[in-house]
């Protein structure tokens, strides 16, 4: 990262239908090409489709999904004396609401042959009951870290 940067978040606006920075974060990693219009579309299109299915509040929804996509601990590579280890790391409150978007878009993305507003809203529920993708990706870093828990002396 240069010297100069300059972090982007105080320019994060809240989302026009549910005043949330989150959903907004969402949008965002949902955006190809700067149509944003369309990325709102396909997520609110998502979100309805969930609230049919599950009878709550948007906003709780999507917060527990990702709540249940994030990792708390991850390996990262460590080089000592010649060997690279992948040392387990507890990740940071940021860093794992952006890695579990990311999975949750990208599992979405990964399935085929239903519109992406119907594959993202699948992702969503499954990822709120605990299932799907996602969780299943988070599962393997965390079981990756437990493996590698006897290189933890490491992390200095």
């Amino acid at each position: 990262m240069p010297r100069s940067y300059k972090s982007t978040a105080v320019y994060l606006k809240p989302d026009p239908r549910y005043g949330s920075k989150l959903c907004s974060k969402i949008i965002n990693a949902i955006m190809l090409d700067g149509k944003k219009s369309t990325a709102q579309k396909i997520f609110y299109d998502a979100m309805n489709i969930v609230v049919e299915k599950v009878q709550g509040e948007p906003l709780e929804i999507i917060t527990a999904a990702i709540d249940n996509s994030s990792p708390r601990v991850e390996v990262r590579s460590r080089r000592v004396g010649g060997a690279t280890y992948q040392v387990p790391r507890e990740v940071q409150r940021k860093r794992a609401q952006s890695l579990g978007i990311r999975w949750l878009i990208d599992a979405a993305r990964a399935k085929r042959g239903k519109p992406m507003a119907r594959r993202l809203a699948e992702e969503i529920f499954d990822a709120y009951n605990g299932q799907g993708a996602a969780v299943t990706k988070r599962e393997n870093v965390h079981k990756m870290a437990d493996a590698n828990s006897a290189y933890s002396h490491f992390s200095w």
